[in-house]
């Protein structure tokens, strides 16, 4: 009976361990995942400021630059698909479509930020 009760007590530990091990990996993937779509964020400041290059080609050269590929993904279809669509709507189908291991208020926050993509192509309001 006493064995039973010490094995048992072992067995929810490990478990309760286990199950603590897995959730922290989610959070430090989505600390790495946010930092990462922060760098990019200035990387993209960067080149529609100094260098007046369009939207998709600073989204594919951003998506061979950074090395998660969740995020890597994220501006990869924007790029691919920003020439003949909207770019708030680009960006947005991107973030909901690549898996990511962000909260959905992040979600939510970075979709806001297509609002302002149509806006800062240097290109698009020239024509």
């Amino acid at each position: 009976m006493i064995v039973s009760k010490i094995f048992l007590s072992i067995i929810i530990v490990f478990c309760a361990t286990r199950l603590g091990i897995e959730l922290s990996k989610k959070y430090v993937l989505r600390e790495k995942e946010l930092c990462e779509i922060k760098n990019a964020f200035k990387i993209m400041e960067t080149k529609i400021r100094y260098t007046y290059e369009p939207l998709k080609d600073i989204f594919l050269e951003i998506s061979n630059t950074i090395c998660s590929e969740n995020v890597s993904n994220i501006f990869k279809k924007s790029g691919e698909k920003i020439e003949n669509n909207p770019a708030k709507a680009t960006w947005e189908d991107a973030i909901e479509n690549t898996k990511l291991n962000i909260s959905k208020e992040d979600k939510e926050i970075l979709k806001g930020f297509g609002k302002l993509l149509g806006k800062t192509d240097k290109l698009r309001s020239n024509k």
